[in-house]
């Protein structure tokens, strides 16, 4: 029988502040040159008046959280090993700066034990209290042989 070792309402948080090397490595590694996170003079006359970080990279925080999770899962015992099955209605509900200090939090849901999965509740916060992005991670538990 599969046991992860969390327990639903568990939680963990990563704090981050966006830099221009974040947005120039995200760019480089992604091969997203958007003018939008790349060329100020282009985002400074768009509706947010500035560059914004892109998704993918607001997004990639939870990364973090999710190595936490299983890191703890481990520590306490458990013979399953975690993989990413899915991040599911992901949202992003504000632009993220740079500059812009953001706490991604991950909070367990809901372990399925018949299924070896875990669902948790993904949010990423700026330091002013706003929810920039917003979403579900699914995870997949695999037994070590």
């Amino acid at each position: 029988m599969f046991e992860c070792h969390l327990k639903v309402g568990e939680t963990a948080e990563f704090t981050k502040t966006i830099t221009e090397t974040d947005l120039a490595m995200f760019s480089a590694i992604s091969a997203d040159f958007d003018p939008i996170h790349v060329n100020e003079d282009y985002a400074a006359k768009s509706p947010f008046g500035k560059r914004i970080a892109h998704g993918g990279l607001v997004l990639g925080l939870l990364s973090s959280c999710a190595s936490t999770m299983s890191k703890r899962s481990a520590e306490r015992g458990a013979k399953a090993v975690s993989v990413s099955l899915g991040y599911d209605k992901i949202r992003f509900l504000a632009p993220v700066f740079i500059g812009d200090t953001l706490t991604a939090r991950y909070t367990v849901e809901e372990i399925d034990p018949a299924a070896a999965r875990s669902r948790s509740k993904i949010e990423v916060i700026k330091s002013t209290g706003e929810l920039c992005m917003a979403g579900i991670h699914v995870m997949k538990w695999v037994v070590r042989s």
